[in-house]
């Protein structure tokens, strides 16, 4: 089987990785508009050749779409129109837009529609590890969409890739990645712009920031070609997570300002019940 990778950055450059690992003879070829990064992938050894979008094509069993989620919702249609039996597979962070820009394309099957719930806040080919998918969840989204035949060798990848499997609807997906990994970047991104902006000298930041401070804001060194475009799919469901987050804020700035440390104690308390989902 050849695969294609579409977008040979952390994603797909781990993705290609880890295949190769379990399967030195696997053959990955490389699409990228970024010529430097198709550069770097081939130095690194994550693909064999670099390729256009239409040589893949004609040249892959598997292409995995692994771009930015606006760049996926551009390209999927012109994909699927040029499908015969390959097989798509979308590892957007983001599913609702994606899924209703091909929801009545005649090949609609031919698509397989996974989020991989892994990552780090680094980007670009040199970024890319083997084993970052290991005893991660995959999602699978609207998978009873998906002919037979294509959801069988998506599925065979994740297993490859040691992967635990999920399935849920593109609404659900989007909800729920809103809670769990959107907020927490646009998070990690307010508090870095909050230091910067209260600091005026970086040096003495590094100074004093300690692990809590560095694993917290981690997240801010993350692309913004490949976040704006998630924060504008997962609009709504993004606003209405930061609206709770918000009136919680505003709920700690109260008992503060009112020096109740009474009910202070108690949110804290409340707070480490995250300990029963994330040891």
């Amino acid at each position: 089987m050849t695969i294609s990778i579409i977008g040979v950055g952390l994603i797909g450059g781990s993705l290609a990785l880890s295949l190769k690992a379990k399967n030195p003879s696997l053959k990955v070829f490389g699409v990228d508009k970024n010529e430097n990064n198709l550069k770097k992938a081939l130095k690194l050894g994550i693909i064999d050749e670099a390729l256009s979008l239409e040589e893949a094509m004609k040249s892959s069993k598997v292409l995995i779409l692994s771009v930015p989620v606006d760049v996926i919702q551009a390209i999927t249609p012109e994909i699927l129109d040029m499908t015969e039996d390959q097989v798509i597979i979308d590892m957007g962070s983001t599913k609702e837009s994606i899924l209703n820009a091909v929801k009545n394309h005649p090949k609609r099957g031919r698509l397989v529609a996974a989020h991989p719930m892994a990552g780090t806040e680094y980007s670009g080919p040199e970024a890319a590890f083997s084993g970052l998918f290991t005893g991660k969840v995959m999602v699978y989204v609207e998978a009873t969409k998906s002919d037979e035949d294509a959801f069988e060798i998506a599925d065979q990848i994740t297993e490859q890739l040691e992967m635990k499997s999920t399935f849920m609807n593109a609404k659900e997906h989007d909800i729920h990645t809103a809670y769990v990994s959107h907020i927490s970047h646009i998070t990690s991104m307010a508090l870095a712009l909050t230091v910067l902006g209260k600091e005026k000298s970086q040096g003495r930041i590094f100074e004093l920031a300690g692990s809590g401070f560095e694993s917290t804001v981690r997240l801010a060194k993350s692309s913004p070609d490949m976040w704006t475009p998630i924060f504008k799919q997962n609009r709504e469901n993004v606003l209405e997570v930061l609206k709770e987050q918000i009136a919680q804020l505003q709920q700690w700035q109260s008992v503060l300002e009112n020096e109740d440390y009474e009910t202070l104690h108690k949110l804290i308390k409340k707070s480490n019940k995250i300990k029963r989902i994330i040891k």
